[in-house]
């Protein structure tokens, strides 16, 4: 099917659209909401979907107000801000590394992260807030760790990805190590953590999510061009006016920020910032990061993951990781296949 695109004339500027793009945006937003209400009325005490949205229009009585309100819509937030933020930062790193592997999974973001809760679990038995932030210290530190060893004259794909991978493989020993010193009451918090879970999550992880998504999506968004500039490469890039490294370190910044709060908020859910923007590029069939569409398609992914861990199972419920990773997984061989039959690995 081909892209269309159209123009949209509003004063003196002239705004061109991708048709396809666009309805495959509202679509996935529409998919990741109606996934939401369903995951909110599914549980040990069930409620029909117009019972949700009565409940979420304040119509709903007392029982079904609190069971909505304070239990599951918290954590369907905090799956919908988590999703999203992953399928944008991934969208990010896999632009500004001009490879399908150059996610946070791959780079050693999510380890790094890791690393830092773990460090609170094992060294501090720290609070639940301390590890969020030691989450976001390490995922924060981890993504300079790779920019500052990855530059050279600037930062470029395929160097960016190996010292990734590199960075990675450092960061997993430190995560065993840790784990080998910690005792098993900690050990065990630590391996819960690590899995990726939404369970128990409360308003308390969603207000800052929120927040510092608030201040990040907008921000990312309004140096889109300047990123699908770059894609072209860095002399066309400066030859348009770009100013390449100031984009890319800002966007970069902002991807980091994305993952680690993402990882401080449920743990390292794998997989759905490997996979989200891919999948956005192939509905949407565009050229360019697909931002947008990576954001709703992560958002998607999460909240229908989250309801088949709960639901696909039986009694048993799984944390929402093991379901992103054993999908992932499988999305990850099957595009390192289809990359060696295209020939480019």
């Amino acid at each position: 099917m081909r892209t269309t695109n159209r123009a949209v004339r509003t004063g003196g500027f002239s705004i061109r659209l991708d048709v396809r793009a666009v309805t495959v945006v509202l679509l996935l937003l529409v998919a990741a909401l109606v996934a939401s209400v369903v995951l909110i009325g599914t549980g040990d005490f069930p409620i029909p979907a117009a019972d949700v949205l009565r409940t979420l229009a304040g119509e709903g009585n007392p029982g079904q107000e609190f069971i909505v309100n304070e239990l599951r819509l918290p954590r369907v937030l905090v799956g919908l801000l988590v999703g999203a933020s992953l399928g944008l930062g991934g969208a990010l790193f896999q632009a500004i590394s001009r490879n399908p592997l150059g996610s946070p999974d791959v780079l050693g973001l999510g380890q790094g992260a890791t690393a830092g809760a773990l460090a609170v679990i094992v060294l501090t038995s720290g609070s639940a807030n301390q590890v969020a932030a030691g989450a976001l210290v390490g995922g924060l530190v981890t993504g300079l760790a790779i920019y500052v060893l990855a530059w050279k004259r600037g930062v470029h794909g395929y160097r960016l990805v190996l010292v990734g991978i590199g960075v990675s493989a450092i960061v997993t020993a430190v995560n065993g190590f840790l784990l080998t010193k910690s005792d098993i009451v900690d050990a065990a918090r630590a391996v819960v953590w690590m899995t990726g879970s939404l369970d128990g999550r409360d308003w308390a992880q969603v207000w800052p999510l929120l927040a510092l998504t608030a201040v990040l999506v907008p921000l990312v968004l309004a140096n889109a061009r300047g990123l699908r500039m770059m894609e072209m490469g860095d002399d066309v890039s400066y030859a348009l006016g770009v100013r390449v490294e100031r984009v890319r370190l800002l966007l970069m910044v902002a991807a980091v920020l994305l993952t680690a709060s993402a990882t401080a908020a449920a743990g390292p859910v794998s997989f759905v910032a490997l996979t989200a923007p891919q999948l956005a590029r192939r509905l949407t069939r565009s050229p360019g990061p697909n931002l947008l569409a990576s954001l709703c398609m992560g958002a998607a992914l999460l909240v229908v993951a989250d309801w088949v861990s709960q639901r696909a199972f039986g009694a048993e419920q799984l944390p929402v990781g093991v379901v992103t990773g054993v999908l992932g997984g499988v999305y990850l061989l099957w595009l390192l296949v289809s990359e060696r039959r295209a020939g480019r690995i």
